[in-house]
């Protein structure tokens, strides 16, 4: 009876399914490349963790709310909007902190700050956007009455350049790097509030609890990329730069503006009341003034360093 018992088990285990694949969901941003620098170069399972493309954050955000991801890179900000909505995520990973790639483009003519006065500034409605914005215009001396914003999703920052529907715009890379391209000048950048504006890998936290194997596959995957990044920093830029629609050095030059933490920065960021809880107690406030949230939430467990391995 204990063999045919045993037998029996061991068939049922042969036919349970596997898991499915994680779907983790992100827009372009050059901090968001090493995931995919992990899966051309192998070392990202597609039948574990497949990563989803899509045009914004925002597109991001919704696909979160509907349940089609269960994770996703984004910004801190984004990160606590979804909390306020009663969406719980764990942040596993930070992935850059922003030291110039987010910025303020204007017009050639546009040559200071304090020319915005009256002019279109184009701006997605996030907090890294009040962000900017709020030190944009502390630093020329300007109220919020006396700009005009046009509120665009990243998507449409470059097209509406182009086309003269705005003066100036609140944007980052790689849509940074193809306006500078068109003589846009550069007002202001994330590298005048150094620390304000992170990029995060945020999980569900059911997925959390239940996916930790497909979970500390996809953190060491990125660190992979990453030390590839470091190693064959050439080869890699090339495999990276097309999806970015930039060219290599393009791409060189925007990562100058991302600084990316490694493991040991990680625990830190992650530690109980550690960096992370500390800017993101922080940024709820200021988004909670903004009204970009209308309450705090609880933060208390935002920060989950199970996955850094030591």
């Amino acid at each position: 009876m204990r063999r045919l018992l045993l037998l029996l088990a061991i068939l049922l285990s042969a036919c349970e399914s596997p898991a499915p694949p994680l779907k983790l969901g992100s827009n372009q941003w050059p901090g968001y490349e090493p995931l995919y620098l992990a899966r051309q170069l192998g070392h990202l399972d597609p039948g574990r963790v497949k990563l989803v493309e899509l045009p914004s954050s925002s597109d991001v955000m919704q696909h979160l709310r509907d349940g089609n991801l269960q994770a996703a890179m984004l910004t801190l900000d984004e990160v606590i909007t979804l909390q306020s909505e009663g969406l719980p995520l764990r942040v596993i990973l930070v992935l850059d902190v922003s030291l110039g790639a987010d910025s303020v483009l204007a017009r050639p003519e546009i040559q200071h700050p304090a020319d915005l006065a009256g002019r279109r500034i184009g701006v997605e409605t996030t907090a890294v956007g009040a962000v900017m914005l709020e030190s944009l215009l502390e630093k020329a001396g300007l109220s919020e009455d006396q700009i005009r914003l046009i509120h665009l999703t990243v998507d449409r920052h470059e097209a509406a350049y182009r086309q003269g529907r705005i003066d100036a715009v609140i944007t980052f890379e790689p849509t940074r790097s193809r306006l500078l391209a068109l003589g846009a000048r550069e007002l202001f950048s994330s590298r005048d509030i150094p620390g304000r504006i992170i990029d995060v890998l945020a999980v569900e936290a059911r997925a959390a609890r239940q996916r930790s194997r497909q979970l500390e596959h996809l953190v060491d995957a990125y660190f992979r990329a990453r030390d590839y990044l470091a190693r064959h920093r050439s080869q890699a830029l090339a495999r990276m730069a097309p999806r970015l629609e930039l060219s290599p050095e393009e791409l060189e030059w925007a990562l100058q503006g991302l600084h990316l933490p490694d493991r040991r920065e990680n625990r830190r960021w992650l530690a109980p009341n550690g960096t992370l809880r500390q800017n993101a107690s922080r940024l709820a406030r200021l988004m909670r003034r903004w009204r970009l949230i209308l309450h705090r939430p609880d933060l208390d467990q935002l920060a989950d360093d199970r996955f850094i391995a030591p």
